[in-house]
């Protein structure tokens, strides 16, 4: 989702030590976005800008769309990423400036990998609620270079604990893969409760982790996280203690710790403020990032970075 935020902040890897305590709770910071979108804002945090590739991650609804004009982003660029997105309710459809035109239903991912440059849209189809996340993995400098490209993945495999479902959409959990592209490793998990249960998640202890409620809340190590809240959880740890009530879902992020400097600002992944002011200006200029057909609306405009 873009950072449509009135003041799109610039954000700095290099703002967060991997030195920081192992296990911080962290308030998520709410905005308005869009035609009236509620967003519960996770990552970047001010205390933490990544967690493994991980660099942005939004929790948008529950939203009544009976009541609102729905999620209606206009064609905006990206670059140095991959946008993953993954609705709980609702549709959403995507048009990109390859060209492709995918609806997402709830349990898919789409992933679009902006390389050295994409646009897209995006806009939600009637439906009585849309409810979901969109998150950025930030592209290693090997890969940030690359061809755009554009998957739409209908099946996620699933695997299973006592009381517990987990839908793999990134990397290995469980002995269970994803066959979602990515380039670091990583992973990416939601975990749904068939019952009240209480469990030890395994964990790689080369990852750090982020755990955040999506519906209802979920006791972690003792400590009872609500949807305003992620809990942070540093390597080192092979399992952690979980308790949840029948109904939970909560999505579960981690990877190994992304070393490499990023700066995160508006619709961007990049390495220094050059490239991004290029990138703003190629935009607004109507060059290199191609053109999103078929959507009823004006692009967005990129917005002056400050010096």
């Amino acid at each position: 989702m873009s950072d449509l935020i009135a003041k799109p902040r610039l954000e700095d890897s290099k703002d967060c030590s991997h030195q920081k305590p192992d296990h911080q709770n962290m308030n998520t910071r709410t905005a308005v976005v869009g035609d009236g979108i509620t967003i519960r804002r996770a990552l970047p945090h001010r205390d933490r800008k990544t967690i493994g590739a991980w660099c942005f991650l939004d929790h948008f609804g529950p939203l009544d769309l009976k009541h609102s004009g729905g999620l209606r982003i206009g064609p905006h660029p990206h670059i140095g990423l991959q946008t993953f997105t993954y609705p709980l309710a609702g549709e959403i459809l995507h048009r990109d400036s390859l060209g492709s035109k995918q609806t997402i239903q709830p349990g898919q991912v789409n992933l679009m990998t902006a390389g050295k440059g994409i646009s897209h849209s995006e806009e939600s189809l009637p439906d009585a609620l849309l409810h979901g996340v969109q998150l950025w993995i930030a592209l290693p400098d090997s890969a940030r270079h690359m061809e755009p490209n554009f998957i739409h993945y209908a099946d996620i495999p699933t695997a299973h604990l006592p009381g517990l479902d987990f839908h793999i959409l990134a990397g290995e959990y469980l002995k269970t893969r994803s066959p979602v592209k990515v380039y670091s490793p990583l992973v990416g998990v939601e975990i749904r409760a068939n019952k009240d249960t209480e469990a030890l998640l395994p964990l790689n202890p080369k990852f750090e982790y982020g755990i955040l409620p999506l519906i209802g809340e979920i006791t972690v190590e003792n400590e009872t996280l609500t949807l305003d809240k992620m809990l942070y959880l540093g390597c080192g740890h092979d399992n952690v203690p979980v308790q949840v009530k029948q109904g939970t879902r909560a999505l579960l992020i981690g990877g190994e710790p992304f070393n490499e400097e990023i700066l995160i600002w508006w619709n961007f992944v990049a390495r220094t403020k050059e490239e991004m002011l290029q990138a703003a200006t190629a935009w607004n200029e109507g060059r290199d990032f191609g053109e999103v057909k078929g959507f009823a609306g004006e692009p967005l405009v990129a917005p002056a970075l400050a010096s």
